[in-house]
């Protein structure tokens, strides 16, 4: 048992990483430049980090393999976005910068499909 839900934790990552890499594409094609990935620290993570000219922008990439449950935008509760502007002031607090921040969402379906929400919540 312990095995399979090891298993399952390895699966679930490798598609968190996937959707990651497609986001991060599909937002170089857009015009951003990546800054950093996978920021991490108590708070919470930040998954992709760029640059929209002068903007930084805090990117929360969501997989949803089916609507059964929800659309990937609806899982980012207001729980979940609080967790996300608590780690950006952590990164914010490492850096010598004074830029303007933006909160985008890509949300990323089973079928490939690809939403994005540029200023998705306030800071």
């Amino acid at each position: 048992m312990l095995l399979t839900k090891l298993k399952t934790k390895a699966a679930h990552l490798l598609r968190g990483e996937s959707a990651e890499q497609q986001a991060q594409k599909f937002l170089i094609s857009k015009g951003l430049k990546p800054v950093c990935r996978n920021f991490r620290c108590k708070q919470g993570e930040l998954d992709l980090i760029m640059t929209d000219n002068k903007t930084l922008v805090i990117i929360e990439v969501r997989f949803r393999k089916t609507n059964k449950y929800g659309s990937a935008l609806e899982s980012i509760t207001h729980t979940k976005q609080s967790r996300i502007i608590s780690a950006t002031h952590i990164y914010l607090s490492t850096l010598k910068r004074d830029d303007p921040i933006r909160f985008d969402v890509v949300a990323i379906s089973g079928n490939g499909d690809i939403d994005w929400i540029q200023n998705a919540f306030p800071t």
